[in-house]
């Protein structure tokens, strides 16, 4: 196959998550050949669940997956934003969904998620158990070099996806000041289905979220947030720390906690970058994922971005392919993608911290005042509330999916030529 022949142009990709992988999976179907470089011993997703909206599900259509993440979507009833006594604030749905965004949020494990893009990827390209260290990021005349166990590799792209606590990002702007606590924690853990079924739903209570929402495996993911010092761990155990803040909350809150075994559930400090870096590139370097925009949960959209940032960066990777070496071309190629991706990704994480910090009032006027708003907004029919939402995920991605064959891709290329006449 043409991605097997050489020369081409080798890029090397520092970190095995749902970006970098991505990245790998777009940037061989450009013309690269790709290196993987893991520094876990295997690819044990942690994070449980992720959403993925529809701006997303078109960004893997470019890698050839959106119809395969669609048909894993569990969601195909009603659902909303709920109170801590269970009243429910917003009623939405999927079709609700489905008119306001041109698709609804596809919920699944995010180990799921990493089994597909692996799939999309020889086996040879990805190298676990491979600590990397950025040596040198290269110039238009010279190559970058990344620094293994196993010897150096002269890489004419390097894409840094090594998340919120990026080494890479840190080796490009050593002055920025780098991740801070965005003062509260998250939970979350997956576990079979309780008998008795439920509406997917994100409930709003006091200094905290709950949000529960069924895999089409017919497990339930479920995440809390609350707010609490920083570094903090329970004095038991998390499963009672959640029995604590959560056992009050409406149903099915308080059995699913009870459901869960204490070592199942993952904690974590939620931190972001709320200083934009003023480029996703220098030299030969590009970042990606958590490691360019690290934001708040509250969107739902840090996986989402990440994949949009994958393959905005392989589109402008195309054209470099087809030069070894790439040269002038490929800084012109970074530069784009920076000028894409910067203004979009910042705004969205100003956009996840103002969230974060409407879902974690602590007041109780101030919760009557956000909980009777939601409420009002809603009577004026429900994609009014949905709107806010829409300038995020209606994104499309900045050409044709590669996965011609794809139902929706070919869909949308029709939509799109019918818009050209």
């Amino acid at each position: 196959m043409h991605q097997d022949l050489e020369p081409q142009p080798h890029a090397v990709v520092i970190g095995a998550g749902i970006g970098g992988l991505a990245a790998a999976v777009g940037l061989r179907a450009s013309g690269w050949r790709v290196t993987v470089l893991e520094r876990a011993a295997s690819l044990e997703p942690v994070g449980s669940g992720i959403g993925l909206a529809p701006n997303a599900q078109r960004a893997l259509d470019v890698l050839g997956l959106g119809d395969r993440v669609r048909a894993l979507a569990a969601w195909e009833g009603d659902g909303g934003m709920r109170a801590q006594n269970g009243r429910w604030l917003v009623r939405t749905s999927a079709a609700t969904a489905e008119r306001a965004y041109g698709g609804s949020l596809v919920m699944l494990h995010r180990a799921t998620l990493v089994d597909l893009l692996v799939s999309a990827l020889p086996e040879k390209s990805l190298r676990t158990g491979a600590r990397a260290r950025l040596a040198d990021r290269g110039t238009a005349h010279r190559p970058a070099v990344v620094t293994t166990d196993d010897g150096d590799i002269d890489a004419d792209l390097v894409v840094g996806a090594d998340g919120i606590d990026s080494a890479v990002r840190a080796a490009l702007f050593p002055a920025h000041p780098g991740p801070v606590y965005a003062g509260f924690t998250a939970w979350r853990f997956v576990i079979p289905a309780p008998d008795r079924p439920f509406a997917p739903h994100e409930t709003w209570g006091r200094g905290g979220v709950w949000g529960t929402h069924p895999l089409k495996d017919g497990r339930v993911y479920a995440y809390a947030t609350a707010r609490l010092p920083e570094k903090g761990r329970a004095p038991d155990s998390e499963k009672a720390e959640l029995q604590r803040r959560f056992a009050d909350w409406h149903d099915p809150i308080p059995g699913l906690i009870d459901a869960v075994r204490a070592e199942d559930i993952l904690r974590n400090d939620v931190r972001h970058l709320t200083t934009p870096l003023p480029a996703y590139h220098r030299g030969r370097v590009a970042l990606i994922g958590d490691a360019a925009h690290a934001m708040a949960p509250s969107l739902g959209q840090g996986g989402n971005q990440a994949i949009e940032d994958a393959v905005v960066l392989a589109h402008h990777m195309a054209p470099v392919a087809h030069h070894v070496p790439p040269g002038a071309d490929l800084a012109a190629g970074l530069a784009a993608y920076s000028a894409a991706r910067v203004p979009r990704t910042t705004e969205i994480v100003r956009r996840a911290a103002r969230a974060a910090r409407l879902t974690h009032l602590t007041s109780g006027p101030l919760i009557g005042i956000r909980d009777a708003f939601v409420s009002t907004a809603t009577r004026l029919g429900p994609d009014f509330v949905m709107r806010s939402f829409s300038s995020i995920a209606d994104w499309r991605p900045p050409q044709p999916p590669y996965a011609a064959g794809t139902t929706t891709g070919a869909a949308e290329r029709q939509q799109a030529g019918d818009s050209r006449r």
